[in-house]
């Protein structure tokens, strides 16, 4: 009988996360969980199925040698089979405001950075397996146009698309596939804050089943759900004085420290 496979996702303990763990553990998957809150981890460790077999990992994703050390214990454990780094932070931004200059730091450094070092330590290993594996970047469909109010995170957004695509060609010929999601409005906590109307707003629930085929097929590059794929092509195929017009006085994300 095949082992369960073995997923290891970050930002496990809320939204896309946590959907994608309880997506996974009742396929009957073996998860490794990291995020920062140790007490939301253990919470959602026990109410999956099968929780002796889950590992836990109170870990911030910029931590990057307590990262690496919590791949190598999964790794050791088993191997992996699927890597999602999930972590991700949003806020809205102002180029003209200095106190949003460390939250442009920030946010690169959770989207982008972090999703790198998340994915290093499992690639030799998985090099390995014999079979097949992946690696899963959540990016989104505020990385295919820059909104105003959001620059780090529609910058950050498009340089997980970019940084997935330029690893999809490294690991081209292995086994292991990457695999891009960009999510459109997931209802999640994050979402919540967003103070204007979200088209074709999907439940974390069905968005996390929904990618759990994308992964599984290796698809490259998917947008969810797919109205927000046909939207997405057409922001790509505005011209900017089209564009322009259309969002300069679209409604802004919102401000860290905003109420």
């Amino acid at each position: 009988m095949a082992r369960p496979e073995r997923v290891f996702i970050t930002g496990a303990s809320s939204g896309i996360g946590a959907a994608l763990a309880r997506e996974y553990a009742a396929r009957g998957a073996t998860l490794g969980l990291l995020a920062r809150r140790h007490d939301h981890l253990v919470a959602l460790a026990a109410s999956l199925p099968n929780p002796e077999r889950h590992h836990i990992y109170a870990v911030d994703v910029l931590e990057r040698d307590a990262l690496a050390a919590a791949a190598h214990d999964f790794l050791a454990a088993g191997g992996a089979d699927i890597v999602i780094a999930s972590a991700g932070i949003s806020h809205g931004t102002l180029t003209d405001r200095p106190a949003d200059l460390a939250v442009f730091d920030a946010v690169f450094a959770t989207n982008v950075n972090a999703t790198v070092a998340t994915f290093a330590p499992f690639i030799a290993a998985m090099r390995q397996q014999a079979t097949p594996c992946r690696l899963v970047g959540i990016g989104s469909v505020a990385g295919i146009r820059g909104m105003r109010g959001a620059g780090a995170y529609c910058a950050s957004k498009a340089a997980v698309h970019s940084y997935c695509e330029a690893l999809r060609l490294e690991l081209r010929g292995s086994n292991i596939r990457v695999v891009t999601i960009a999510p459109g409005y997931i209802d999640t906590p994050m979402t919540s804050k967003n103070r204007f109307p979200m088209p074709f707003l999907m439940p974390a629930e069905r968005f996390a089943a929904q990618a759990a085929a994308v992964i599984a097929r290796g698809d490259s590059y998917r947008v969810l759900p797919w109205q927000m794929g046909v939207v997405a092509r057409l922001l790509r195929l505005l011209p900017n004085v089209v564009f322009d017009r259309l969002f300069a006085r679209a409604p802004t994300k919102q401000r860290q420290g905003e109420a």
